[in-house]
């Protein structure tokens, strides 16, 4: 069945339209070529990655997802401890960090990858700023300025997390508080945090954030709903999670949309990817 697509990405001027991909792409473990194909098709502004390759060469690993799906390197991978951010050229980014989670004896330290960008109005603004402190008990590895801060007039600011959470239960529920914290400290009128929840939308880490949140599916559906795995999709462990003031126009698995294919999802890793499409109004506090 050909589901019917999601608006396209446009910049008006009463709002901007942003489509948001988020995908565990397990490393580029997989196949690698069938995991471009999906993303090319999903046509997103922004990807928030999970379990990117974060070893041996992994800038160079990165940088071939960038290329092979027309978007560019924003910040994270072995930084972030796996989540990473690719936007398209469309997004100015203004500023970028990585953020380490506190570390927990016996389990795979997690992260977050963060950025600020902006859409429409602008030109590169040479005072730029770089990554902020870090908050909430986690260690920045560094901000950067990204492509360099973007003034300019009537340019609508969005924040985005891409965060993959731990496999235990307690240390799952105090990162999802670190992620609103994060949320919170971006200072922007718009933000997104999409990822690998690790846990179905019962689950308490997943309420302690759609409590503040709004989860994009459960506000409004689109494409299909469970995530893992793709050979038999019955759970929904990824998410994309959108503060107030966002118009979600859908968000779901994009099985059926034209351009991916069922192979090439079964194919280019363990989980199914979520794309939204999402609408910024443009008020006085966007560019703020």
């Amino acid at each position: 069945m050909v589901l019917a697509d999601l608006p396209a990405s446009t910049t008006g001027p009463d709002a901007a339209v942003v489509r948001v991909l988020s995908y565990n792409v397990r490393s580029l473990r997989d196949d690698r070529e069938a995991l471009a194909r999906v993303i090319r098709a999903c046509a997103p502004d922004v990807v928030c990655v999970q379990e990117a390759p974060r070893f041996f060469r992994w800038r160079k690993a990165a940088a071939w997802l960038a290329r092979e799906t027309g978007l560019v390197y924003a910040t994270g991978g072995a930084t972030a401890a796996g989540p990473m951010i690719l936007t398209s050229l469309r997004a100015h980014v203004e500023r970028s960090e990585d953020i380490l989670l506190p570390r927990v004896p016996g389990l795979h330290r997690r992260g977050f990858a963060t950025a600020v960008l902006r859409f429409g109005g602008g030109h590169r603004d040479p005072e730029g700023t770089g990554g902020t402190e870090s908050t909430g008990g986690a260690e920045s590895t560094g901000g950067t300025g990204g492509t360099g801060g973007t003034g300019g007039t009537g340019a609508i600011r969005l924040g985005v997390i891409s965060c993959h959470l731990s496999l235990a239960a307690a240390e799952r529920y105090d990162q999802a508080g670190m992620l609103l914290d994060r949320i919170a400290a971006l200072g922007v009128p718009y933000a997104v945090a999409a990822g690998d929840i690790n846990e179905q939308p019962d689950g308490r880490a997943f309420r302690r954030i759609a409590g503040t949140l709004r989860d994009g599916w459960a506000t409004e559906p689109w494409g299909s709903e469970a995530t893992f795995d793709p050979g038999d999709p019955r759970r929904r462990i990824d998410a994309l999670f959108a503060t107030d003031g966002i118009e979600i126009i859908g968000c779901g698995v994009p099985s059926g949309l034209p351009g991916v294919d069922d192979a090439d999802l079964r194919a280019a890793t363990d989980h199914l990817p979520v794309l939204a499409a999402l609408r910024l109004p443009r008020t006085p506090a966007s560019s703020a």
